[in-house]
């Protein structure tokens, strides 16, 4: 009988931190010894984190993670690992080490290395050019590493006419909205195109503006889900696999002979192991059956939300944040982001009023606050405020109040901010969101100041969408709810709404949508029933204030396309979009 007992090991490794993540390995894999599994497999680069970036250009990152590789090698007998690492000849490639035996008995290169969005992997990797399977027994194992599987003619097909009865893929897939969907449907076009039982394991974490959402899954070669993992959290995943059903069906299939005759292509390196011996009687799987069922879209959101904080955060070495409290809407998603990744006494908000500030946005930031349980200090701006007037007097003589005298209050506030930052080594959290950022309706050295934008990739409309469902979720209104139904405001003058200087966000983030994630013309966005001239403008709004987001804090990327490493503009840039 053609079984097989694996693990998938859904791991948050953190970059850089070789040792830990050894260790952490090391654990996962116990674990899965224990279970009676034959085989355990890591995510891509677990070893190492990911993305290592320009760590890859350092020689000595890459001697250490090797190093670190035969450490952890020897510690491992008694069952196969497959580890994601670093490896180097005369080039460095991205790569898994096939653990067995208490050494490295195989490597296998990744051979479709991605360059685009957030990936740069051409920049640092030479790529792989042989598919690898490995053989326990009468058991065959195709290998591969993330995009090898994106490729319906990629390592997978040789693999599977060579013989694998699996393909074991591992991950760093970044999340984004949606993401999910497209992957399950690629794997279950693999499985099925190749008749073979697909494993994907995905890293879970945050690192820096990326998050690694998991959600591994197990495909037979039916097509069907077998076995998920869960969105967001680390976990351990066992399945015992018949492949009796992978034999049977290529039996039937005369197709797949004829392939096997006109294969063209590398050929298939083969690794035989010989499995460890295994007690008669195993031990009960745990989770054997494990079909986790997706999050809602906006739970999906808010998860990822409340990892990327979190491992940010944690992993950066802080204990601490602060966040400006408006009474707005943004700082209360935020806010509620915060304390619920880190803990309500992790977490001080802070209330800076001015002479425009209203009764309500006082006393909605002081029920937020009082809601989550969070530390609450009022700064009053206004004394700060005059001493600026005083001084530009002189200067603005004879000029009428504008911007400039705007956006001074909220530099006032970020000075604020920065200051207890920099006296109690807190975290600043921005609070602008995506609509925001991409017109440059945000101060410079003002509402930007800080260290991480939590909602720097949500459009606002989501942002109210976020809004209600919490309050949903936690069956009361701890968002209150005239911050949900009053007009958004900075209130840096009298009577001000976002709407004086914007389209609604109604209108805003469609248009935004469409030329930022899409790259869709001027007139394509004009066809889709937008006014000529809002859409030109909103255009201008967004190229002009390519410098203003070059200086934010990263943020979450949760969108297809963010800001930062997936849309590279020029600053200097005179081209108008006709």
């Amino acid at each position: 009988m053609q079984k097989i007992r694996i693990a998938m090991a859904q791991i948050n490794p953190t970059v850089g931190a070789l040792g830990r993540n050894a260790e952490k390995i090391l654990r996962f894999t116990q674990r899965a010894q224990k279970m009676g599994c034959d085989v355990v497999v890591f995510p891509e680069l677990a070893l190492t984190g990911y993305p290592p970036e320009d760590l890859l250009l350092k020689p000595g990152f890459i001697e250490d993670n090797i190093e670190e590789l035969k450490r952890l090698s020897r510690r491992i007998t008694g069952i196969t690992a497959i580890v994601g690492f670093v490896d180097r000849t005369d080039e460095i490639y991205n790569a898994c080490a096939i653990i067995h035996g208490g050494r490295v008995e195989g490597v296998y290169h990744k051979m479709f290395l991605p360059n685009y969005g957030v990936f740069d992997e051409e920049r640092y990797f030479q790529a792989g050019s042989i598919p690898l399977n490995m053989v326990i027994e009468d058991v065959t194992i195709g290998i591969g590493i993330c995009e090898d599987i994106w490729y319906p003619e990629g390592p997978a097909r040789a693999q599977a006419l060579a013989g694998a009865h699996i393909v074991v893929n591992i991950n760093a897939s970044p999340y984004h909205f949606g993401k999910a969907r497209m992957r399950e449907e690629m794997l279950v076009a693999r499985a099925l195109d190749n008749e073979v039982v697909v494993v994907y394991n995905n890293m879970v974490g945050g690192q820096d503006e990326l998050i690694f959402d998991g959600q591994g899954m197990i495909i037979n070669e039916e097509g069907q889900i077998i076995a998920r993992t869960r969105a967001f959290k680390e976990e351990l995943l066992t399945k015992e696999l018949d492949l009796e059903g992978v034999t049977r069906k290529r039996l039937h299939d005369r197709r797949r002979r004829k392939e096997k005759l006109e294969e063209e292509g590398p050929p298939v390196e083969t690794l035989v192991l010989r499995r460890a011996k295994i007690r008669k009687r195993r031990p009960a799987l745990e989770r054997t059956s494990a079909i986790t069922p997706p999050l809602s879209p906006l739970d999906e959101v808010l998860e990822a939300l409340l990892l990327g904080t979190k491992d940010y955060v944690a992993k950066n070495r802080f204990k601490h944040c602060v966040i400006g409290l408006s009474g707005g809407i943004d700082s209360s998603l935020v806010a509620y982001v915060a304390t619920k990744a880190l803990g309500r006494k992790a977490v001080t908000g802070v209330f800076m009023p001015s002479r425009y500030s209203s009764t309500e946005s006082r006393e909605d930031a002081t029920r937020l606050a009082g809601n989550l349980g969070m530390e609450f200090l009022t700064i009053p701006i206004d004394p700060i405020f005059e001493q600026y007037l005083a001084i530009l007097n002189p200067h603005f003589k004879g000029l009428g109040a504008d911007i400039a005298e705007e956006n001074i209050q909220a530099r006032i506030r970020g000075n604020i901010l920065m200051a207890l930052s920099n006296k109690f080594g807190w975290l600043v959290l921005t609070t602008g969101n995506k609509s925001e950022m991409s017109v440059g309706y945000a101060t410079l050295y003002g509402d930007m100041a800080g260290g991480f934008a939590v909602i720097k990739d949500v459009p606002k409309t989501l942002v109210y969408e976020l809004s209600r469902h919490i309050n949903h979720k936690e069956g009361y209104p701890v968002i209150p709810q005239r911050v949900l139904t009053k007009k958004p405001s900075a209130e840096l003058r009298p009577n001000q709404t976002d709407q004086d200087t914007l389209p609604p966000y109604e209108v805003l983030d469609p248009i935004l949508k469409a030329y930022v994630e899409e790259d869709r013309s001027l007139a394509e966005i004009v066809d889709m029933g937008y006014p000529k001239r809002l859409v030109k403008r909103v255009i201008n709004m967004v190229d002009r204030s390519e410098y203003k987001r070059r200086q934010a804090p990263p943020g979450i990327k949760i969108t297809p396309r963010a800001f930062g490493k997936d849309r590279r503009m020029p600053i200097t840039n005179h081209y108008e979009a006709g």
